[in-house]
């Protein structure tokens, strides 16, 4: 047999001397000796590559949709070489988007809290093509996305192709959720991307203009300088609390002759504003809003939207009421996009109201395919489901109880695949499950440990909508990649514990950093792990270091910090550009 060692040093002598056209191969066969000459080697060396004995291995190709939070912590964090990787989206930037309240009273520049995507992607190891266009379908059968450029083409048109993949990453984000009240997409305004909050800074603008010509009744510019927020979250309050700083400290030079007309009103149809923060911080915020004279009105829902009009409804009384405005920013949730609600619907999940996977972000009903960010939620498994397998993995008797030394073993993976068990804990004040024995005298049966464990799923809650938890589940993702070569192929639970479904790697476990609200003023709530909460001055500078370390590249944290700094000096920038 001709050796093959020979032929792959010839093969590397080709492709270190493309322009070789001919080549002379000696070989012995058997006891005596081959002689060959060939004038073109190309044949030889295609021949060989194809059809030979060790033919290189097919990489994975893995396409990527979008380029925000998830997306770019993916590709940041993705080490291995194994797989071809495409990233297609509409967007050929990352935007820091915790800023985005900032771009619209002109504190930071648009262009300072944005980076171009191949720059990042310029900085990986490996090759990534990444094409500006938008999935408008996926064929999870057919592994296929069908693609429309985001350039118009000469006839004015948008070209159209299709992406094959092999694994799939599904990170597009999601839209403003419009509750289909009539004309809130005819007439709000959102701050969901960067041209949102663009286009709301020159609307802004646009009010005072308007209200400072001659022609404008005094009634006509009371409406035109009521700005409403609908949605007392944390995107709703910072940017009304934005917008009371930009027109007190700015507008007031500017426009004196209208300054004293404008007003805002916040809409929250709960009972109070940031309900997702301690309640410290609730209280201040809304004393804060008060005094400074924006005019918090909650329980109130918006019915509908006119051009100049505000429809609401009292939620506890049922009265309605009109409002008028000139500018009103929607802020109340999240909704999936077009595409994602078609893939639901192929893949039997049309009846929820988001993109479901399990705990290791792995789509459910579908084969290869990951969802990240905003655009999916893990479906939790409830424990009391697994209360058998959880006693079957240790009992070799016929009793129906565990001691507590059979308990241990089995403990640890429970915490771990429940995170609801480890909330029941911190909430109960009990160090560990163990220590629950203790009132069971030593030993537990089924019926006991459902006692035990009857609290817990209610403690389930899907992960928040924040960029947070988008990084850190592109993170896990990618490392999870990067160890998949080196796994063994059949998929495995944590440690002992073992049931149909689970994966090889431990589930992702979203870990809380904190959150900040600021609240105007230089003044800015935050409530950090381990249940502190500051409020005031110094947190703001906290938020200041804090979100500059965050930000993705040293240019946009020049950018901003210099924003920032001009702001202190010169103020805002309130030309329409």
């Amino acid at each position: 047999m001709v050796s093959y060692t020979f032929y792959a040093k010839a093969l590397r002598l080709f492709q270190a001397y493309p322009s070789l056209s001919k080549i002379l191969i000696v070989s012995t066969v058997g006891g005596g000796s081959l002689l060959a000459f060939s004038d073109d080697c190309r044949p030889f060396l295609r021949v060989f590559t194809d059809g030979g004995q060790q033919p290189e291995s097919k990489k994975k190709k893995v396409v990527v949709l979008g380029t925000g939070w998830a997306a770019t912590s993916f590709l940041k964090y993705l080490k291995s070489e194994s797989y071809e990787v495409q990233v297609v989206s509409p967007r050929n930037y990352f935007a820091f988007t915790p800023l985005l309240p900032s771009v619209t009273n002109g504190t930071v520049e648009a262009r300072s809290i944005v980076e171009p995507i191949r720059n990042i992607l310029s900085k990986r190891p490996y090759q990534i093509d990444f094409k500006e266009a938008e999935c408008f379908k996926i064929d999870a059968s057919n592994k296929t996305l069908h693609c429309r450029s985001a350039q118009v083409t000469n006839l004015g048109g948008k070209e159209e192709f299709t992406v094959d993949y092999d694994i799939l990453i599904i990170a597009v984000g999601a839209q403003v959720n419009t509750f289909n009240t009539p004309g809130v997409s005819e007439y709000a305004h959102f701050l969901k991307e960067v041209e949102d909050a663009q286009k709301l800074r020159n609307t802004l603008v646009d009010c005072f203009e308007r209200a400072n010509l001659p022609s404008v009744s005094d009634e006509e510019r009371k409406r035109i300088l009521h700005f409403v927020v609908v949605g007392g979250g944390p995107v709703g309050v910072e940017f009304a609390a934005e917008l009371h700083d930009v027109v007190v400290q700015d507008i007031a030079k500017l426009y004196p002759s209208v300054n004293n007309l404008a007003k805002i009103t916040l809409l929250e149809a709960g009972d109070h504003i940031l309900n997702m923060y301690d309640k410290r911080i609730t209280k201040f915020a809304e004393t804060k809003f008060q005094r400074d004279g924006i005019d918090l009105k909650t329980g109130s829902m918006v019915t509908k939207l006119s051009a100049k009009d505000v429809s609401t409804k009292d939620r506890a009384t049922g009265e309605c009421g009109s409002i008028p405005y000139g500018l009103v920013v929607w802020s109340t949730g999240i909704a999936p996009r077009p595409v994602i609600l078609d893939f639901m619907k192929q893949i039997g999940q049309g009846s929820r109201r988001v993109l479901a996977t399990d705990e290791w972000l792995r789509v459910e009903g579908c084969d290869s395919v990951y969802a990240l960010g905003d655009c999916a939620t893990i479906n939790q498994r409830k424990a009391m489901e697994d209360i058998l397998a959880i006693f079957g993995q240790v009992k070799k008797d016929d009793t129906n109880f565990l001691n507590k030394q059979e308990f241990r073993k089995v403990i640890g993976d429970i915490t771990e695949r429940y995170p609801q068990v480890q909330l029941y804990l911190k909430k109960s004040k009990v160090k560990n499950m163990v220590a629950l024995l203790d009132k069971y005298e030593g030993e537990i049966d089924i019926e006991k440990f459902k006692e035990a464990l009857s609290q817990v799923d209610s403690q389930m809650k899907n992960l928040p909508a924040t960029a947070q938890v988008a990084a850190q589940q592109g993170e896990y993702l990618a490392k999870c990649f990067n160890r998949m070569e080196k796994c063994e192929q059949n998929p495995e639970g944590p440690r002992r514990f073992r049931t149909t479904g689970h994966h090889r790697f431990h589930p992702f476990r979203y870990k809380h950093f904190g959150q900040f609200a600021p609240l105007g003023g230089e003044q800015t709530a935050a409530q950090l792990p381990g249940d502190w909460v500051s409020i005031g001055h110094s947190t703001q500078w906290l938020w200041y270091s804090i979100y500059a370390s965050k930000l993705v590249s040293w240019r946009t944290r020049m950018l901003v910090v210099s924003d920032w700094f001009r702001r202190f000096t010169f103020g805002r920038d309130t030309s329409r550009i």
